[in-house]
Formats: structure tokens, sequence, C-alpha cells
């Protein structure tokens, strides 16, 4: 794998923590409503958002 510039790594830090940070906040509205439809549907949103940081992560290993 090529070496990644400073530049490079610092994008990558942001869109990191932008991700963790929907992941989370999906969650949390998931924990929140009572609605069955709505909650399915945050969780599917928080994990896509999960795949999303796994896959920026994955640049870094």
């Amino acid at each position: 794998m090529a070496q990644l510039s400073e530049k490079e790594l610092a994008a990558l830090n942001d869109l990191l923590g932008d991700e963790e940070l929907l992941v989370k906040k999906f969650k949390m509205l998931a924990s929140q409503t009572e609605d069955m439809e709505i909650k399915s549907k945050y969780e599917e949103i928080s994990k896509q958002h999960q795949a999303h940081f796994d896959a920026l992560y994955a640049h870094l290993i």
C-alpha cells in the first residue's frame, strides 16, 4: 500500500470522525423511538455508516 500524505491522513481522520458520529447518532435515535419501522430504519442507517467507517479504517492498516 502506498504511503498516505499528511493531508490525506487528516482528511481520513475527519471522515472517520464524521462516520463515528453518525453511527452514534442513529443508534441513539433508534433507542429513543418506539415506532418499530422507524427504529429499524435508524438501525439500518447506523449499520451503513459503520460499514463506511470500517472501509475507511481499512486504509489505515
